[in-house]
């Protein structure tokens, strides 16, 4: 009897495992976004504008309120849903500036059955350096598919190839973190309805230690 005593009291620990941020896929999307945004903001946006502190913050913020959330989890489930949420709507707002920059410059957004989408997901790439590599790939492609095309040299440059493949790049991955957090939430919302947070832990711990007496 004592032995199923103690594991019930194990089951319903007041503050269960948490942490463990790094294991998920999501932290490591948007980790990878915003390294990707550091370089990008370094390389294509004025330093002194605020929209290159603006996109690397916000690239931050998605990653920082996943780690966050994961931490506040074991006392507070009410807040990792809450921080859970903020960094997914930091990466909405990352995705409209990335938008934004094509936009406003006459670069083409990539529809979302333009094949080189699935090619970086494909990749599966862990490092800003590795995104570059691929970038720089498909900028080789299309220069050379415009030379086929022309007979001569392509009408676009290097320079503005770049850029366009840069930034969609960036807004695919984005997508790919988006959809693990929109999961991420559910699944955190689900299991606040069902188990509910540290109130409702708090009272069944008590009502066991009760029950032990």
């Amino acid at each position: 009897m004592a032995t199923d005593r103690k594991n019930e009291w194990d089951d319903d620990a007041l503050i269960p495992k948490h942490g463990g941020y790094r294991k998920l896929k999501s932290f490591q999307i948007a980790q990878l976004v915003y390294d990707v945004t550091v370089r990008f903001c370094a390389r294509y946006i004025d330093r002194r504008s605020r929209t290159h502190d603006q996109m690397v913050q916000a690239a931050r913020s998605g990653v920082q309120n996943i780690a966050e959330g994961s931490q506040m989890s074991g006392t507070s489930k009410k807040m990792e849903l809450k921080l859970t949420n903020v960094a997914r709507a930091s990466l909405e707002e990352l995705r409209l500036d990335y938008e934004d920059f094509l936009r406003q410059r006459g670069l083409k957004l990539w529809p979302t059955d333009d094949p080189r989408r699935k090619a970086l997901v494909a990749r599966r790439c862990v490092t800003a350096d590795e995104v570059a590599v691929w970038v720089r790939e498909m900028a080789e492609k299309d220069r050379r598919y415009g030379q086929d095309r022309q007979g001569k040299s392509s009408m676009r440059s290097i320079q503005s190839i770049f850029p366009e493949i840069a930034a969609n790049a960036a807004l695919v991955l984005i997508g790919v973190a988006s959809a693990l957090l929109d999961r991420q939430l559910a699944a955190q919302s689900e299991a606040f309805e069902q188990e509910g947070g540290f109130t409702e832990r708090l009272y069944r711990r008590r009502q066991a230690a009760r029950r032990r007496r």
